[in-house]
């Protein structure tokens, strides 16, 4: 009765132990018991890794050695006696999990990670699985003498108290930590279910963009259409500037009116920056996407977005918009560069001479109307190579006054089949201004009503070419209609020849022009272009008709030329139309 009385009060202070969940403070209580039961407690074990590791002692001076930690090691978990100092008698506990508070054993894979160890607790981390049989630790406890059977009983009632606790305390740490990790699975699996809905919402809003840019395409709006669709999915304005900054198309309110300009040399570097960072770029009010498929910029797409409202789906829109433009620039610029080689050819078989029924048709397949009269433009620069850039001058400049034309180069000559007859001047006046300089010559041959009279009016222009060239008067506009007597001159030697010509019969009147800055050689041209009129000629040199007839006196004295007879006024008035030429070109 005793006996039982005294284990009863054992049980009641044990029980404080299952009040914690820290195996080291499990194990701190229980030593604190052994005085109470017999002896006292050497030292206190927990299973850590591969092995029992000790973890606390009575605090009261106890002789806990290595020799000791190596002993309880050699034990393997198994009860058995240990040496101590000064000590009768020792013995070291095994603590196991009793068999109703056992942890099942746990299947896992061959090769496969561990098991997640259970939470850190206050001295560290928590303490792995149990040991073989369920071992959870062990206890040393030592005596001066022998305890007797009462003293053993208690001893081993406070072992299975201190073993249930550590496996209740253990039992919390596992349910903490499924607890923990079911939470995690469900934060996990909340925030999964979160990106699924994102994904979904993004792949419907990126098939709402790819829709609205694939009926754009399919009808054919072409840039206009790609500036539409952006707006419409994103709510911000769109505009689509080719390379140089210009606007293309704009959709959505607030187009600026007139519309800025751009720097060029600022413009290039904020495109090249933009294409560099292989996106949607901000420059400042706006969201910049370039279009520049094999890395040649061909324009930029842009969303003005002052208030930065744009997010992650706008960006993504305009990205999509801009691979949608480059397509269709890139598109557009081949159906240039074949139209531009077809009239290229269709002019070179038309120069050369092709047949009227294919060259009508081939023309109209290109957009240009070959019935009706054409003239064939020859143009060269004086100051640099007639290039690719110079034909284009050489077509604006005809474009500009609102002739058709299909060009071509040919070496140095920019030539063109233009419809109509450019008016007199004009044509130089605007290829100078597209040129910067007036540094251009123009010929313009006869007119053509049919395909097979290309090649004759292209030799006129080349002949009124070589006029306007070789004339003082280098740079302008001559046409073949205008040449007179030089229809039927030649160039190169037969030239030297006109020379010499000339410099026969108005060799002394030139030469004492130079001399005493008089202007006889003019004289003697406008009295003839005006027909031998006195007074027509004097009106026209603005002299009085008296200074008229002394200045025909002087021409027939210097020139030692008789007016009035008839070969000598042909040979003179020939002269003077050819001097006219050579001076000024044909007007």
């Amino acid at each position: 009765m005793a006996r039982s009385g005294v284990a009863d009060e054992l049980v009641l202070r044990c029980l404080t132990m299952f009040d914690s969940r820290d195996e080291t403070e499990i194990v701190r209580r229980a030593m604190a018991q052994v005085s109470t039961v017999a002896g006292r407690a050497e030292a206190g074990y927990l299973l850590r890794g591969d092995g029992l590791v000790r973890c606390t002692d009575d605090g009261h001076g106890s002789r806990a050695t290595p020799a000791l930690d190596a002993r309880v090691r050699e034990l393997a978990g198994r009860d058995g006696p240990v040496r101590l100092p000064r000590r009768a008698w020792g013995w070291a506990f095994a603590l196991r999990e009793p068999d109703g508070l056992r942890e099942p054993e746990r299947r896992r894979e061959p090769d496969g990670p561990p098991e997640p160890d259970g939470l850190p607790g206050p001295d560290g981390p928590g303490p792995e699985r149990p040991g073989p049989d369920g071992l959870r630790g062990a206890l040393v406890v030592s005596s001066r003498d022998r305890p007797g059977e009462d003293e053993r009983f208690l001893l081993s009632l406070l072992v299975r108290q201190t073993s249930a606790a550590l496996s209740v305390a253990a039992a919390h740490r596992r349910e903490r930590a499924q607890a923990a990790e079911l939470r995690r699975a469900r934060g996990e699996r909340d925030a999964m279910r979160r990106r699924l809905d994102r994904a979904l919402s993004d792949l419907g809003h990126l098939r709402e963009v790819h829709d609205a840019l694939a009926r754009a395409a399919a009808r054919g709006d072409g840039e206009a259409g790609i500036a539409r669709a952006l707006h419409r999915v994103t709510g911000l304005p769109a505009a689509v500037e080719d390379r140089f900054g210009n606007l293309r198309a704009w959709a959505g309110p607030g187009r600026p009116d007139p519309y800025p300009t751009p720097d060029p040399a600022q413009r290039e570097e904020l495109l090249r920056d933009a294409a560099r960072r292989c996106g949607p770029a901000r420059l400042r009010d706006r969201l910049v996407a370039v279009a520049a498929p094999r890395g040649e910029l061909l324009g930029a797409l842009c969303l003005v977005d002052p208030e930065a409202r744009a997010d992650e789906r706008a960006v993504c829109a305009l990205d999509h918009a801009a691979a949608a433009l480059a397509l269709e620039l890139t598109h557009r610029r081949r159906l240039a560069e074949l139209e531009l080689r077809l009239r290229r050819e269709l002019v070179d078989d038309l120069l050369t001479g092709a047949d009227d029924t294919s060259a009508y048709a081939r023309a109209e397949a290109v957009g240009h109307d070959l019935h009706g009269p054409h003239h064939v433009v020859a143009a060269r620069r004086a100051d640099g190579p007639a290039d690719d850039g110079f034909l284009r001058a050489v077509v604006r400049a005809a474009s500009g006054l609102g002739l058709r034309v299909l060009p071509t180069r040919r070496s140095d000559t920019a030539v063109l089949v233009a419809r109509g007859r450019p008016a007199e001047r004009t044509l130089h006046t605007a290829l100078s201004r597209e040129l910067g300089s007036p540094a251009g010559a123009i010929g313009v041959g006869g007119h053509c009503d049919t395909p097979h009279e290309v090649p004759r009016s292209y030799q006129e222009a080349l002949r009124a070419l070589e006029v306007r060239q070789g004339s003082h008067s280098a740079y302008g506009i001559t046409f073949f209609d205008d040449l007179g007597l030089y229809r039927i001159l030649r160039t190169g030697k037969d030239q030297r020849e006109v020379e010499r010509f000339v410099r026969e019969w108005l060799g002394p009147l030139l030469d004492y022009d130079a001399k005493h800055h008089t202007t006889l050689v003019e004289t003697l041209t406008v009295y003839f272009d005006r027909g031998g009129k006195y007074s027509e000629t004097a009106a026209a040199l603005v002299v009085h008709r008296s200074t008229l007839r002394y200045r025909l006196q002087r021409i027939r004295e210097i020139s030692g030329r008789d007016l009035t007879d008839v070969d000598s006024r042909l040979n003179l008035q020939v002269a003077t139309r050819v001097w006219k030429i050579m001076r000024s070109g044909p007007e």
